[in-house]
């Protein structure tokens, strides 16, 4: 797309190749950056109005990370539209799901921030009144990927006052055992955020009941705003059970 590469930076392209992980064996190996910033991906999304799903399907099969941002937070913007109270289109919501779906299977939302972006603000707004038996399929699968767009896509229910999925995905994640760091760090997200969002006694009713069993990343995200004291003894319980 020539507006991003008009917007594109060497250095910065420099930069995002080592911070998401580009190299050998790392979780972002083979991913190429152009050198566009989030903001950026943003403001062009926003001047350039609407794109087709053909338009955003041909950014998703870029190899260019910056361009499959773009397409996902170009679906962001038709499904917002498209659940708009004025502008409401259930079918159109649905095609959009399907899309975004298709797009997370063949492997093109297949880095953190693409999930981040993409997860909550489709497939959670979509299945804040639906059943969400697809996300427990997502997260029992051993994708790093499928399983962080379950995770994320709890976000919306959060921030709903619902903590009952998260939950249930977050002892579900505990059971298969997933040690990789980008999972533990989204499980361990989305239980803060139900501590903060939700409900204080949610939380510490999980942590009471898995501390012992949390990765120490995981622990460390999920404890984040609970007191210095608090933290030390989830830490301390975790320790005693090694």
């Amino acid at each position: 797309m020539a507006a991003l590469k008009d917007a594109a930076d060497a250095g910065d392209a420099a930069f995002l190749q080592r911070f998401f992980k580009t190299g050998p064996g790392e979780y972002g190996e083979g991913d190429v950056f152009i050198g566009v910033r989030v903001p950026a991906v943003r403001a062009i999304v926003k001047r350039l109005g609407p794109l087709s799903l053909e338009s955003i399907d041909e950014l998703l099969q870029s190899h260019v990370h910056e361009h499959r941002l773009t397409g996902l937070i170009a679906l962001n913007a038709l499904f917002a539209r498209a659940s708009a109270s004025r502008t409401r289109d259930d079918d159109e919501r649905e095609r959009l799901v399907a899309f975004y779906l298709n797009a997370v299977r063949a492997g093109r939302v297949n880095n953190w921030d693409l999930v981040d972006a993409s997860a909550e603000y489709v497939l959670g707004e979509y299945l804040v009144d639906r059943p969400r038996f697809i996300l427990f399929e997502l997260a029992d699968s051993d994708d790093l990927w499928w399983r962080r767009v379950a995770m994320l896509s709890t976000f919306a229910f959060i921030k709903r006052g619902d903590a009952s999925t998260t939950l249930e995905l977050a002892s579900r994640v505990l059971d298969i055992g997933d040690r990789r760091d980008l999972t533990q760090k989204a499980v361990g997200w989305m239980l803060r955020e139900v501590g903060k969002r939700v409900d204080r006694g949610l939380l510490i009713g999980f942590l009471d009941a898995n501390a012992e069993r949390m990765p120490a990343v995981m622990l460390s995200y999920a404890t984040e705003h609970l007191s210095s004291g608090e933290r030390a003894a989830y830490r301390a319980a975790r320790a005693r059970a090694r």
